[in-house]
């Protein structure tokens, strides 16, 4: 007994073979399309496909993983640098036509017909007398007149430009760069601070971005730039600073208070403070003066009283070591 023939793979019986569709083994090549089996076999490592370029080594130019092209240096001249504005967050071109007080050591270049005056200079006394009342730190400055671009830096530290209208703000001393002369600047009494009045435009200094707060709040004093519209601030020890056998060796000789933890200053009423980023501040020869202005004030007792503190202090900040120099007040005391 056998079986009947089977009808081929993929026939069901008593059904014909689909019409149309090829027999299997291989399709006919459609239009526009390569024919099966058309590419070149694969080689190890896959080379590229045909058509298409070899990516470029890491690191070439223009590349996958090249490093970025570097950033095109601006190049300035007179006509191309701005008028009363910053270059960069480190430097401040001043167009000038006419006068400004500038701070010595702050002009780093400049254009055009520019001359420096110093205060004293006899063509200068209407300006001095009318604009500027501080003879401490007379001799810290200098009139530039004429006409050109004149660029003001600081030693890397930000520089920004702020304009008084009618008003009274007190800044550090040496942070204040140049102002025009419509303001008056006069010496405050906070030691170390000037103040300027009326409307105008002046440039100043920080260490970092500059921060404007209102009162009543307390500041640390190396952070604290300035304060505008506002009473001088008073100042204000912490009470474990002030109190027991440490605080009262701390009133007496200036040992510790240093910091903004143990002594702040205190700013109420109506106004806006200035302050700086960060509370490092540079050695400031503008309160060195101010104390030396005082020196002549005091009598014998006064003097070693204050020849105590300066030494403990420079014992502290050299970690008990003698100090390599002598200090000016020593030097009056021989």
């Amino acid at each position: 007994m056998g079986y009947p023939p089977q009808p081929p793979y993929g026939q069901q019986p008593g059904y014909p073979p689909p019409g149309g569709h090829p027999q299997q083994g291989g399709y006919p090549p459609q239009p526009g399309y390569p024919q099966q089996g058309g590419y070149p076999p694969q080689q190890p490592g896959y080379p590229p496909q045909g058509g298409y370029p070899p990516p470029p080594p890491p690191g070439a130019p223009g590349g996958y993983g090249a490093p970025p092209a570097p950033t095109p240096v601006a190049t300035f001249s007179a006509a191309t640098l701005p008028d009363d504005d910053n270059v960069n967050p480190y430097a401040f071109s001043v167009n000038l036509n006419g006068q400004w007080f500038i701070q010595k050591g702050k002009m780093i270049a400049y254009y055009g017909q520019i001359q420096f005056e110093a205060l004293s200079a006899g063509p200068l006394d209407s300006l001095v007398a009318g604009h500027f009342h501080s003879p401490l730190y007379a001799h810290d400055w200098v009139v530039a007149q004429g006409q050109g671009k004149l660029l003001l830096g600081d030693r890397g530290f930000d520089l920004n430009s702020f304009d008084l209208e009618d008003g009274n703000l007190t800044i550090r001393a040496n942070n204040l760069l140049a102002f025009d002369p419509r303001l008056t600047l006069k010496q405050s009494i906070i030691p170390g601070f000037l103040t300027l009045l009326g409307t105008g435009k002046f440039i100043a200094s920080s260490n970092g971005p500059v921060h404007f707060v209102e009162p009543p709040l307390r500041v640390d004093p190396q952070s604290l730039l300035g304060w505008a519209d506002l009473p001088s601030p008073c100042h204000h020890y912490d009470h474990s600073y002030m109190r027991g056998v440490l605080g009262m060796a701390r009133g007496m000789f200036g040992i510790g208070g240093t910091s903004g933890e143990e002594h702040q200053f205190e700013f109420t009423g109506q106004g806006t403070v200035l302050m700086q980023s960060s509370e490092q501040v540079r050695d400031n020869p503008a309160m060195l003066r101010e104390l030396e202005a005082q020196v002549g004030m005091l009598g014998v007792g006064g003097l070693q009283r204050l020849n105590q503190v300066i030494s403990q202090r420079l014992s502290g900040e050299q970690g008990g070591g003698r100090s390599s120099g002598r200090s000016g007040l020593m030097d009056l005391l021989d």
